[in-house]
């Protein structure tokens, strides 16, 4: 494999790192009483989409705005039963109002579309056979103000935080 350069392991990212990432950070951003399996939850949330484009051809792109959430999955109404979709729809409003709220805000009813999450993560719980994963499901959907809060919180940090990068020189380079 060839050497990609000093950057490579400052830019390269994979799913692990990249969860590892948002857990740490968000808990950073969370009382310490928080629980550990919704704490995990979120911070898969945001690596997810992280990871994703909203310009995915093969998966269900990551939203650029509230409005595709909405058009997706509020006018269209043929996959209200769809646990898995319900939850995703979920997830979309929590990143979106959450992570991305100061962007969205100018446009969308933040108040609105975090209801609209917490109801999707009501209809998700109510549709997923697994008892374990419903009652998680639920409990988001009760405390899905607080997470949004948390996300949003999470963004602003993250963007006032100094990006520095400190490269070594590689030996014999002066």
């Amino acid at each position: 494999m060839a050497d990609k350069g000093p950057l490579a392991e400052l830019l390269a990212t994979n799913e692990r790192q990249t969860l590892a990432f948002f857990a740490v950070s968000l808990g950073e951003v969370c009382e310490s009483s928080i629980d550990r399996q919704e704490l995990l939850y979120n911070a898969s949330v945001l690596a997810h989409y992280a990871l994703s484009s909203t310009q995915a051809g093969v998966d269900m792109p990551a939203p650029a705005t509230l409005t595709a959430v909405f058009d997706q999955f509020v006018l269209n109404t043929s996959m209200i039963h769809d646990s898995s979709m319900m939850e995703t729809a979920a997830a979309q409003c929590l990143l979106l109002a959450g992570f991305f709220e100061d962007q969205m805000r100018g446009r969308h009813n933040i108040r609105w579309y975090a209801e609209l999450g917490a109801g999707f993560f009501r209809r998700a719980a109510a549709h997923e056979p697994s008892t374990t994963k419903a009652q998680l499901l639920l409990t988001l959907s009760r405390s899905f103000e607080p997470w949004r809060q948390r996300h949003a919180r999470l963004s602003r940090e993250l963007r006032d935080r100094p990006y520095v990068l400190t490269l070594r020189e590689p030996p014999g380079v002066m």
